[in-house]
């Protein structure tokens, strides 16, 4: 095959008709799959992993079929191009990686039993049957599905049950789709239906280990989600139902597949009775976010995966537009920019990370481009900046117009900036190649140079960065109308500064609202400026400055013991994005301090000047009529004051415990996580161990679970921590796909981080295999460069990942978590004596 030819450039795919007998106790496969398609050449290869291929024939004869397991393929030779009949008979494994078609399980009184799903993407399918497992390969499929069936089950697929015939579920046929959003299940579930104002069908299922009310939130969310995005897009939901499936096993947050969308059970069933309104939140974007995907993804699917960031970046803008409709009062808008704009612009500073759109072309390196912090966060922060600049009412003109000219077929980022920009009148292709095609993003320095207020833009980076000369088209957003719209130089003269000053009446910023992807470095006498007028600023400018004095801090362009003194011009904010701002500066600081030091102490004391009189306001419980600004701040407050040792804060998260003791899940689940990790530390023994152990094997709560693992891994007691560690390899305790968490959570606690450290290295082989076909298998090392911070801890790291720098999948992150773990050891070595003596004069 000629080098850079897709498979489906000889072989195109039309219809699979694909029939699956699956036995759950042998966990074998039988599989029968036809595909009609036409073909240029005579030398045929499809995809295949992991399948035993017994017969393949071609319009009727049999053919001599060869696999490559490391290329994962299955070629023969038709006798003359044009359009032809595969037939190809198999078997194959029913896998317990979580991809593929695998089992989910879990427990009901004591009786374990499961749930078989499926997870194709990315390159999965080829794991269930023979296809051109590619995205552009778009094709219809029929689907007629045996098991070994028990009573009072149910199966379900991306399209409606037709009919059963001799055990055989067969589905009605799909609409031209991509073969990685195929899906089914089947399984004992309970499930609550609606109708959408246009009809479509929209059901939300789960197996029955969760409470019937827990799929009320969900299902309210998908059904107005659907009839937003319908009348958003201007385009129907084209399928005939919509389906949402909680997963017990499953390793990504959620799956778009068509019709049929897949979750982890934290993201779709809960108690919206007891759950926090952060966790609310959370699951709300989930499925905004996937049903985003129905047209953004599914309906118009990207040509190849270097254009990931077409489907990821889209959906995950349009969670928050969908969310901000849907609900108003939760001002989702503040979320962006505490979560994906923070977390896009920390991972974007390090040299060798990389750019949005990015060439791949084998599976694994497929999969190691999910890099959420840029495909998701960077590329949502893109567009978001694309909205901004040409408005509402032109994105939904560009996107119906997109949608109608893409629809069943496959389309490339220049045809959406097309799209956009005929709507918008405007060439977006030139300014979005800058930010899309190169990794990074500008600091714009502002200064006054001769009494000229002047603009330069440079790469930012966090540790060591080879500058490349790079540049962007910046939309600056100021509040001087002096300015442009884009900044397309690498340097800015605006004229006399004291005069565009007076004539402005205000300090002068850019990036209003913090909608583009830059940060700016005033020099000192314009930053003080602004500060002198904190208090008029809005909650997105305050956390705009104290983000980007965090980030200019981080990146050694100013001293962190310059950003101490400012902290109190910010606690008394109301504001939870200010407050969750701050506090994460203040979690910054702690790295320059050393557990159960003097200069530990003093910086607790500094916290409690900053937390006391908010933790006062808030204490522990919601009030009639407060705000969501309060529900937030509450977890965010009442952790602050916990790590100033705040002696009522204590005491009272102590009893709260006592009041709850023989049912913490009832806790308010705003501050469960922070009040058992405050009984863990504080009044930690082995049988508030065993209970907490024993509620996270059996809760169905999802949401619970997480809080326990974030209260247990905080234990001092490091026998306590060495139970935890056992249970690592425990899938009945720790399910591989929540290993990640506790891992972290032992790593980031001093008394257990050389045990978990220990672990990973010597049981890398086991997590490998585990979890090493998933898209979020690079992240265990990404967390580990999260938290080391010492000399000592970066040799180690070194000496053991080097050596797998030619791994598939691992290069990049890698050499990237080296630069980071780097640069924050000479950043603790260097500033530490200075920060630490600012935080005294800060007392």
């Amino acid at each position: 095959m000629v080098e850079g030819q897709r498979l489906v450039d000889v072989f195109r795919p039309t219809h699979y008709d694909i029939y699956l007998d699956i036995n759950r106790e042998t966990k074998v496969i039988a599989g029968k799959t036809t595909i009609k398609g036409s073909a240029t050449q005579t030398a045929i290869t499809l995809n295949q992993k992991f399948l035993s291929i017994n017969n393949v024939t071609v319009d009727g004869q049999t053919v001599i079929a060869t696999t490559n397991d490391t290329d994962e393929t299955l070629t023969f030779t038709v006798p003359e191009p044009g359009e032809i009949t595969i037939v190809v008979d198999y078997t194959a494994p029913l896998t317990d990686t979580m991809m593929g078609i695998y089992p989910s399980y879990y427990q009901i009184d004591g009786q374990r039993k499961q749930l078989i799903g499926t997870q194709f993407e990315t390159t999965a399918a080829r794991q269930a049957f023979p296809s051109i497992d590619e995205p552009a390969a778009k094709a219809t499929f029929s689907l007629a599905i045996k098991y070994d069936e028990h009573e009072n089950e149910t199966i379900i697929a991306n399209m409606p049950e037709e009919r059963v015939v001799d055990g055989v579920h067969y589905f009605a046929q799909t609409v031209k789709m991509s073969t990685h959003l195929v899906a089914f299940a089947f399984g004992e579930m309970q499930s609550k239906l609606t109708e959408t104002n246009s009809g479509v069908k929209i059901g939300v299922f789960s197996t029955k280990a969760h409470q019937p009310a827990e799929l009320d939130f969900a299902l309210d969310i998908a059904k107005r989600s659907i009839e937003f995005y319908e009348d958003y897009y201007q385009t129907p939901y084209p399928l005939p139902h919509s389906w949402q499936l909680a997963l017990p096993d499953f390793s990504a947050g959620a799956m778009e597949n068509w019709g049929l969308v897949t979750y982890r059970e934290a993201y779709l069933a809960i108690d919206a009775d007891n759950a926090s309104v952060e966790m609310k939140q959370r699951v709300a974007t989930v499925i905004a976010h996937e049903l985003a995907h129905q047209w953004f993804g599914d309906l118009v699917t990207m040509q190849w995966w270097d254009d990931l960031w077409l489907n990821e970046s889209f959906a995950n803008m349009m969670e928050y537009v969908a969310i901000d409709a849907l609900q108003p009062d939760w001002h989702i808008w503040e979320l962006f920019q505490t979560s994906e704009a923070a977390s896009a612009l920390q991972r974007d500073a390090t040299d060798g990370v990389q750019s949005v759109h990015v060439q791949v072309e084998k599976p694994a390196e497929i999969d190691a481009i999910f890099d959420a912090a840029i495909v998701y966060a960077k590329g949502s922060r893109m567009l978001v900046m694309v909205r901004s600049l040409i408005g509402d009412d032109a994105l939904r003109r560009g996107l119906k117009d997109y949608f109608e000219t893409h629809k069943f077929a496959n389309a490339k980022g220049a045809d959406l900036w097309a799209a956009l920009g005929k709507a918008a009148g405007i060439d977006l292709t030139a300014m979005m190649a800058t930010w899309l095609e190169q990794p990074g993003y500008p600091v714009v320095n502002v200064s006054v140079v001769d009494g000229k207020l002047t603009l330069a833009q440079e790469q930012f980076f966090i540790g060591e960065g080879i500058d490349q000369d790079r540049q962007w088209q910046i939309p600056l957003n100021s509040n001087y109308a002096a300015l442009p719209e884009l900044m397309v130089t690498k340097t800015l003269e605006l004229g006399d500064y004291e005069e565009l000053r007076q004539n402005a009446g205000t300090p002068f910023r850019l990036n209003v609202d913090n909608t583009a992807h830059f940060i700016v470095n005033y020099e000192p006498a314009l930053l003080q400026d602004i500060l002198n007028h904190v208090d008029s600023l809005s909650a997105i400018t305050q956390l705009q400055l104290l983000q980007d004095l965090r980030l200019l801090a981080e990146g050694r362009q100013i001293s962190y013991a310059v950003v101490v003194p400012l902290l109190k011009s910010f606690a008394t904010s109301q504001s939870s994005v200010v407050n969750t701002a701050l506090y994460q500066v203040v979690g910054n600081l702690k790295k320059f301090v050393a557990s159960d030091s003097p200069e530990e102490k003093a910086l607790q004391q500094l916290v409690d000047t900053l937390s006391a009189a908010q933790f006062d306001r808030l204490g522990w419980h919601k009030k009639a009529n407060e705000t969501i600004d309060d529900q937030v701040s509450r977890p965010v407050i009442a952790d602050a004051a916990l790590f100033a040792e705040d002696k009522n804060a204590v005491a009272s998260a102590h009893d709260l415990v006592q009041q709850n003791q023989q049912a913490l899940v009832q806790l308010p689940a705003d501050i469960r996580a922070i009040v058992l990790a405050n009984e863990v530390k504080h009044y930690g023994s082995q049988a508030l161990f065993d209970q907490l152990l024993t509620d996270y094997r059996t809760t169905s709560d999802g949401g619970y679970q997480r809080d326990i693992m974030a209260a247990l891994t905080k234990t001092s007691d490091k026998a306590l921590l060495e139970q935890i560690v056992s249970h690592f390899e425990d899938s009945e305790t720790i399910k591989p796909q929540d290993l990640r968490g506790w891992y972290k959570g032992v790593l980031a606690n001093d008394a257990g981080q050389q045990l978990a450290w220990d672990w990973i290295r010597d049981d890398w082989a086991w997590l490998e295999k585990t979890v090493g076909g998933d898209m979020e298998f690079t992240t265990y090392i990404t967390v580990t460069a999260r938290i080391f911070k010492t000399a000592e801890r970066l040799t180690e790291f070194k000496a053991f990942f080097e050596p797998k720098l030619d791994t598939p999948g691992l290069t990049r992150e890698i050499t990237m978590d080296i630069n980071v773990i780097a640069s924050r050891v000479a950043l603790v070595e260097e500033e530490k004596l200075a920060v630490q003596q600012a935080v005294k004069a800060s007392l």
